[in-house]
This record gives C-alpha cells, sequence and structure tokens, in this order.
C-alpha cells in the first residue's frame, strides 16, 4: 500500500495498523495525519510505548496520558481517582496514536482499553476513540522482565480483535539505495538470509569509510565513555550550549528523559556530531553526520559541515512535551550530540549517512536489523563484528508478518475507491515555509529592533526580567527593555514561572 492511500485511510476514521520496513515512511505519514486531522479540529492525542519514539512526534508516552503508569493491572476505582485533568484529556480525544507498538505487550493494550472505557462510561473499543497503532514487528520486541506480568504482541489482546484495524502496510522504500542491501534487509524480514547475504555483510568487516562515521553499540556501556574520551583528546576551545526549558518540573525531567538532546552541549572545532531532529525545512535530518568547522559570527553557535559536504549552521530547535491537545513542557537547545559513538536503541527513527556497527553483543531478534537499516547502503556500512542472532528476527513476527500481508490486500481492495482523494489531497498538506534569507541576514535584521537577540542571558537580566514581569510590566515593555523579541521574552517569563502563567501583553 502507497502512503497516500494509507492516509486516505486514517482521515476516514478508521482504527488502523500502520506498518512497514524501517524507511517505509510511517513517521512520515503520521505526521501527515495529525496535521489533518487537527486542522479538521480533531483532538489528537499523540503516545508512543518509549519517551525517545513519542519525542519524535512531540507527544507523551502511553502509560502516562492513560493515567496507568506502572501498573500491570486495573486498580480499583481507577476512573473515580484519576486527576480531573486527565478525565478531561481522555474524555476529550477524539484520535489516540500509539507508536512503536512492537513494544507494547497484549495485557498493556487490553489495560488501555479498559482504563478509557472506564474513564468514558463507553463499553466500545477505547470508549469510541479512533485508534492509529504503529509500528514494525521485525524490530524491537516487548521486554518481559523477571517478576513482572509477562505478555507477547498486542495481537495476543482482546483489544486487538476488538479494534479490527485496518492494515496499511507501506511498502515503498524511501531510505535504502542500494538493491544488494535491500535485498540483505528483505531476506532477514523473511527469516531467509542465505549464505550470499551473510558473504555481502561479513565482506563489510573492518571496511573503510571516507569521512564522518558513527558507530552503533549494542549496550550503553561504552558509549558515553568514547565519545567523552573522543572529545577530551581534542585540542582547542570548546563551547557549552546550556538547555532552556519551560513547564512544571516533572514534565520537564520526563520530556528531558525521553529527547536526545543534551541539558549541555559541549563541542570543540572538529568534533564529531550528529543532529538529532528533523530540520523544518529538510535541511539536515535526524542522524545527519557532520563536523563542527567554525562558529557563527554573531551567536557564536556552531557551523557544521555535513557528510554530505554542506555547511550551515546549527542554530537552536524547540521539543515539546503535549498531553492531547495541551502542552506540559518544552526545551529548547541546540539539536546535536556527539556522534563517534551511539546505542542502537537511541537510532531508531535515525537515517545514518553512514555507521561502523558492531553487533558481536546483539542479545535480541530484531537487534540487527533495526541497526543495520539505519544506513542507505553496504558502501555506507562498516561491521567491527556480528554473531548469529544479530541477523534473527522473532519466529512469533515472521508468523504476524504472513497474516498481516494477506490482510493488507483485502483491505487495499476494500479502500481502493479512496485512492481517487489521494492527489486532491496533497494540495491540504501544509507545506513548510521557507524563511527567506541566510540565518546571519536575518539575525543582523533582528537585531535592528531586538539588538539582543539570540544572544544568551546574563544573570542581571534574568533579575531584571523577573522584578519588572512581578511589578506588572507587559510583554511589549519587557521585549523593548531588554532589547530581545517578544517570543524569546515569553519563553525566558516561562521558564521562571511556569508554563501556565498569564502574561499581559
Amino acid at each position: 500500500m502507497d502512503q497516500a492511500l494509507a492516509l486516505e485511510i486514517m482521515l476516514s476514521g478508521e482504527n488502523v495498523l500502520l506498518t512497514g520496513p524501517a524507511g517505509s515512511g510511517k513517521t512520515y505519514v503520521l505526521g501527515e495525519f495529525i496535521k489533518l486531522a487537527r486542522k479538521s479540529s480533531k483532538k489528537v492525542a499523540v503516545t508512543a510505548t518509549t519517551g525517545l519514539a513519542a519525542s519524535h512526534l512531540g507527544g507523551t508516552t502511553i502509560h502516562a496520558w492513560s493515567g496507568l503508569g506502572i501498573h500491570d493491572s486495573l486498580p480499583p476505582r481507577f476512573a473515580e481517582n484519576l486527576t480531573q485533568s486527565r478525565r478531561d484529556i481522555i474524555t476529550a480525544t477524539d484520535v489516540l496514536i500509539i507508536d512503536e507498538v512492537s513494544m507494547l505487550h497484549d495485557f498493556r493494550l487490553d489495560l488501555v482499553d479498559q482504563a478509557v472505557q472506564a474513564v468514558r462510561g463507553n463499553d466500545r473499543p477505547f470508549g469510541g476513540i479512533q485508534v492509529i497503532l504503529c509500528g514494525d514487528f521485525f524490530q524491537l520486541p516487548p521486554v518481559n522482565r523477571a517478576g513482572s506480568v509477562q505478555g507477547g504482541f498486542i495481537f495476543g489482546s482482546a483489544s486487538w480483535i476488538s479494534l479490527a484495524p485496518v492494515i496499511c502496510y507501506l511498502q515503498e522504500q524511501h531510505r535504502q539505495n542500494d538493491e544488494t542491501f535491500l535485498g540483505i534487509l528483505n531476506a532477514m524480514r523473511a527469516g531467509d538470509v542465505r549464505r550470499g547475504h551473510a558473504e555481502a555483510l561479513l565482506a563489510r568487516l573492518d571496511a573503510h569509510l571516507s569521512g564522518p562515521v558513527t558507530e552503533l553499540h549494542t549496550t550503553n556501556a561504552d558509549v558515553d565513555w568514547i565519545n567523552q574520551v573522543q572529545l577530551d583528546g581534542m585540542e582547542g576551545e570548546s563551547k557549552t550550549y546550556v538547555m532552556m526549558t519551560t513547564g512544571k518540573a516533572n514534565y520537564v525531567d520526563s520530556l528531558r528523559r525521553s529527547c536526545l538532546a543534551l541539558d549541555e552541549l559541549t563541542v570543540k572545532l572538529g568534533a564529531l556530531v550528529m543532529c538529532v531532529k528533523n530540520h523544518p525545512q529538510g535541511k539536515y535530518m535526524n542522524g545527519s553526520l557532520g563536523t563542527v568547522v567554525a562558529w557563527e559570527d554573531l551567536t557564536g553557535y556552531p557551523v557544521v559541515r555535513l557528510r554530505s559536504g554542506k555547511q550551515l549552521t546549527i542554530i537552536p530547535e524547540t521539543w515539546e512535551l503535549r498531553d492531547g491537545d495541551k502542552k506540559r513542557a518544552s526545551l529548547t537547545q541546540v539539536p546535536l550530540r556527539l556522534a563517534w559513538a551511539i546505542t542502537v536503541h537511541k537510532s531508531q527513527g535515525m537515517t545514518l549517512d553512514a555507521a561502523r556497527i558492531d553487533l558481536r553483543r546483539a542479545f535480541t531478534y530484531g537487534m540487527g536489523y533495526v541497526a543495520l537499516s539505519r544506513v542507505r547502503s553496504l558502501d555506507t556500512l562498516s561491521l567491527v563484528g556480528i554473531n548469529q542472532l544479530a541477523l534473527k528476527v522473532s519466529p512469533e513476527a515472521l508468523a504476524i508478518d504472513g497474516a498481516l500481508r494477506e490482510q493488507v490486500a483485502r483491505d487495499a481492495l476494500r479502500f481502493a475507491p479512496l485512492a481517487e482523494l489521494a492527489n486532491s489531497r496533497a494540495d491540504e498538506v501544509d507545506k513548510p515555509e521557507t524563511k527567506a534569507g541566510h540565518w546571519t541576514e536575518r539575525i543582523q535584521t533582528m537585531r535592528q529592533t531586538y539588538p539582543n537577540a539570540f544572544r544568551p542571558w546574563p544573570a542581571e537580566a534574568d533579575e531584571l526580567l523577573k522584578a519588572r514581569f512581578e511589578a506588572g510590566d507587559g510583554l511589549a515593555t519587557l521585549a523593548s527593555l531588554l532589547g530581545r523579541q517578544p517570543g524569546g521574552v515569553r519563553a525566558r517569563i516561562k521558564k521562571h514561572f511556569g508554563d501556565e502563567v498569564e502574561i499581559p501583553d
């Protein structure tokens, strides 16, 4: 099924499982659906099984949204004991999105269903909410820990049967551009890795890669150490960029844990860095590699030469933690991190320009597939080592995939008339706005009106801001007094006084 038809099915109000291989565009389709659904005034709750996956879409975890937290069963008087704000959010929701459902246990999907029904007082599946499930079951599976309730993929749940979702199985490939490599990945998904596939991978052992390259490791143990040792070994000036946050402390902490942006980012000239967010206008992607080559004159932000050869200033970006339509917290930071090494888990959702991958200690089904599918071709892959488990996917996932493929053929035929709407839909999708002018020129223009735009906040400016705000000064007065843009002043006030503070104009 192509992306356009999948989007139309989702917009028609059907419950959907959006699936497909790594690089098939699942996150892109979700993003387009969220924009269009909200444009039509629907209340969309964006959630995922992990905080990291949720942060890519600007949402929260399904555990937090549902109010279940760490519970493995529905507590007595669950709905009555929830806060009123949590009940209001669940009651107002029209669409519930759950991303990375490969990691969601069957019993937990049932728990979310029961919780929502109880809160909404409605015994229809998920209380009548449209549900969009998204994930690839060949990637990381649910984790069963000793002493906790054991479970499997969501297909063993009663909720899966009652939802009866339409299967939207994306099959177009938007990441790999190497037929041999794509054949290896498809063979892994089919559980049919043959000698030729293994030999093609083994030929990449210790392969030389030119330009910036990051290492992928299966465990956290070595990653931070490798990055710090490499940075410490470099000569020259370092610069540190400090994260700015808004919102209550508990929400800010949750967003920090689920985001790849760092509280303090320290880099030097020559440091290998990785972009950790997709640029709004597509100048870089989550996973783009590059080297710090200069500091931007006016702001001091890092100038990075990407592996593609493009050179650009990386300016701060903002991540948000949203709970339904309510913004709970935000953080703003330069969207980079050191990239000599990263874990396979944190690489999910990334497209890496080149990678040196160590799969000698792969310890679960799907881990090798996740790691290998981050790169575009064999030419951009170098293997440190690989074990047998790294080439295997879950036998259960194989059986599930066969069943999904059978159903998707029926569903695609059933909804074929919707394909005619796909071309007209393109005009409704918001296109990224192109910001005119070079960043330096825009800074110079801003500073004609606001001389301190995009400069660090010294302590004395912070104290003046707080004192004058508490004395009743409005946004326009403070912006003029401090020589800063109203948006920057608003963000700083929220940092000091909380996300829900009222700020007079």
